[in-house]
């Protein structure tokens, strides 16, 4: 039995194998009609009932064995016949049909956001019939979601919407051109004559500008707690933030920062009504993002009053030096205390990095900085991120109690 294999599947493979999906048609027969449309092979892979049960196809005509690694999370039982890869994570085997296609059923499901991949004869494939997978990083996932009732707070609700646009900058005036996605929120465009803060939120290592707003359901989250008044409303900036070589380490992060209060705070505080004042901007993000968001919020509390991190793995290293991450923020922490708002540090309780955030909570605790400890159930993925970002809203930009 295959147990582990984390190596890309290239479109060479996938034919090798014999592969089908939505992005990899089977070409018309030969035989056809000239005057016949014949449309291409199709798969629906996951296919999810009415009942919450989930069935996985992928074609492999050739292969001699195919398994599913799903992170079905620690709420569901253990599928028959499954073996367990990690907390919350399952490694399932899939039959083979007449027609050469795999095939497998679970469930049912607790309302979530789950995510998964097929390993055929050893080799990692992505589900080539689902368009919903994770932009990039390390390990490739296809995601699929099970709806409520009742509705989840990530899922889009007959509520009052905003909007999300892309804009482009030139990184230093003359450097490379990134993007950035911004969103605004429903009473935007209601009230013009208002000016909102801004939370800036980085997304993880590999993805990119809309991995926030696709995968990780930002408006949908803003907009349900808003909705029910749980929330201020806010601005949202999500910028590109994977630059070259090693984005965690600390100059990577330093030069990260000078684009981010050199290119992307004067373009957005031009173009959108946004407080343009510490009290008004926040910092977060997830893996990659969350150690740009704790290095560079916590060095520059004269810029942002409110610091938060989901899953950052710097902690986890027993090199992690928080006076060179943040040189002198220890050594006063009543200072950090007065400037602080709110210092958020969140993390999957099934996530390698748990213990690294462990001690990073006992590191603050015993220097005296005022912060809040935050998990949820879920690796390191965008289940957890979710569940964090919408127990970081409720608390962003509220008045001092």
């Amino acid at each position: 039995m295959v147990r582990h294999a984390f190596a890309r599947l290239s479109l060479g493979c996938l034919l090798a194998a014999g592969l089908s999906g939505a992005a990899l048609a089977q070409p018309a027969p030969a035989a056809a009609p000239a005057m016949r449309s014949e449309r291409p092979e199709t798969l629906v892979s996951p296919e999810i009932g009415a009942d919450r049960r989930v069935t996985f196809r992928i074609k492999a005509p050739k292969a001699s064995e195919v398994t599913v690694t799903a992170s079905l999370g620690v709420a569901n039982p253990k599928p028959p016949g499954a073996f367990k890869d990690q907390p919350g994570q399952w490694i399932l085997p899939l039959q083979k049909g007449a027609d050469g296609v795999w095939s497998l059923t679970v469930g049912p499901l607790e309302p979530e956001i789950y995510r998964y991949a097929f390993v055929v004869d050893g080799m990692r494939a992505l589900d080539l019939a689902n368009p919903a997978i994770n932009a990039g990083g390390v390990t490739p996932w296809s995601y699929f979601e099970i709806p409520g009732p009742p509705p989840r707070f990530d899922e889009a609700r007959d509520v009052p919407h905003g909007a999300i646009q892309f804009r482009t900058y030139r990184v230093g005036g003359t450097g490379p051109v990134h993007r950035v996605a911004i969103y605004t929120p429903p009473d935007y465009d209601r009230q013009p004559a208002r000016k909102f803060p801004v939370l800036y939120l980085f997304h993880s290592g590999g993805d990119a500008e809309e991995g926030w707003s696709r995968l990780g359901r930002v408006a949908a989250i803003q907009e349900n707690l808003l909705a029910a008044g749980k929330a201020s409303p806010m601005v949202v900036v999500m910028p590109y933030g994977d630059i070259e070589g090693d984005a965690t380490a600390l100059p990577a992060i330093e030069a990260f920062g000078r684009e981010l209060m050199g290119d992307i705070m004067p373009m957005v505080e031009k173009n959108y009504r946004v407080q343009a004042d510490r009290n008004g901007r926040a910092l977060a993000g997830a893996s990659m993002g969350a150690g740009q968001s704790f290095t560079l919020g916590l060095r520059h509390l004269d810029r942002f009053a409110w610091v938060a991190e989901f899953s950052a793995g710097a902690f986890n290293s027993a090199k992690f030096d928080m006076e060179a991450q943040v040189p002198g923020f220890l050594k006063d922490p009543a200072a950090a205390n007065r400037r602080l708002k709110l210092l958020f540090i969140g993390v999957g309780t099934e996530d390698t990095r748990y213990p690294g955030h462990v001690k990073l909570d006992q590191i603050l605790t015993k220097a005296g900085v005022r912060h809040e400890f935050h998990t949820t159930p879920g690796e390191h993925e965008w289940k957890a991120w979710r569940h964090l970002l919408a127990q970081l809203m409720p608390e962003l930009f509220q008045p001092a109690s």
